[in-house]
């Protein structure tokens, strides 16, 4: 009965972008090391990632960070 289901799709909307630059992020930091390349609303990776950058941008993202 809260509000938390009307900010739902934003917050999804901004977890799934922050995850996107931090990959891209990643990728031209080393592009020796991860590939990533996008095709419409498709994303495809190839490589190292370093999930805790990931996960905290989607933590910051969550809670109302950059």
């Amino acid at each position: 009965m809260g509000t938390s289901n009307l900010n739902e799709g934003n917050l999804e909307a901004k977890a799934i972008a922050a995850v996107v630059e931090e990959l891209e992020r990643q990728a031209a930091e080393n592009p020796s090391k991860l590939r990533v390349s996008r095709a419409g609303d498709k994303l495809t990776v190839d490589g190292e990632i370093d999930v805790d950058a990931v996960v905290m941008v989607v933590v910051g993202s969550m809670a109302g960070g950059p």
